[in-house]
């Protein structure tokens, strides 16, 4: 098996109501050697969530310390509380050889792109606005903490996919874009990605190579 000098970073972002999560969650079960990225947050842990497994839960002092060390590859406040992609963890992760999946949105991934641009960056698509529409109806409703103004949420949706189509220094923001209509069709797509990336010539270690082929 050929070995790799360090693992890969792979961010997914979506409106919501794309299936981003479920996608994620199916990725991570299928690739034993691919993890997902704990965050920390400020915000209370719910029940059954367990610390620096679910998310890292720390006071408001500790993570503005840790902004302004610089520790964050990518922060954001929702709704009140402060989450954060830790930039010592990553590569860590990819140190180890690991691949690592975060599931974050555009404004995320941008900061993600400018501490990370050897990243692999995977938008994903509704079928339509009216698939995504008739998703969000069916979800309404079902969890009390989620907002339920889908008209604010689609409007949200055509800010994020002009995000996700907009050049930034030259290249679009994104490297792949899957419409997810099939979840098995965009898994086996996603799968895919993960594969090529994998066997990328700049990710495989030259010393294995010296060892194994010219020496």
């Amino acid at each position: 098996m050929q070995r790799r000098t360090r693992g890969s970073i792979f961010v997914i972002s979506a409106p919501s109501g794309a299936g981003k999560t479920t996608l994620g969650n199916k990725i991570i079960e299928k690739e034993e050697n691919l993890k997902a990225s704990v965050s920390f947050t400020t915000r209370r842990p719910r029940k059954g969530e367990i610390n620096d497994q679910d998310y890292s839960f720390v006071s408001d002092g500790v993570f503005r310390k840790m902004i302004e060390r610089g520790e964050f590859a990518e922060w954001a406040e929702v709704h009140g509380n402060l989450y954060g992609t830790s930039k010592k963890r990553l590569r860590g992760l990819m140190r180890s050889g690991f691949d690592v999946i975060l599931d974050i949105d555009t404004q995320g991934a941008r900061q993600i792109r400018d501490s990370f641009p050897e990243g692999v960056f995977i938008f994903i698509l509704p079928p339509s606005m009216e698939v995504l529409r008739d998703r969000l109806e069916k979800r309404k409703g079902s969890d009390p903490k989620e907002d339920t103004d889908i008209d604010r949420r689609l409007r949200r949706a055509v800010d994020e996919i002009k995000e996700a189509m907009r050049d930034l220094r030259g290249q679009k923001m994104y490297d792949y874009v899957i419409v997810n209509d099939v979840l098995n069709d965009s898994l086996r797509k996603l799968d895919a990605i993960i594969t090529a990336e994998r066997v990328n010539i700049s990710k495989i270690d030259p010393k294995w190579i010296k060892e194994n082929f010219l020496s």
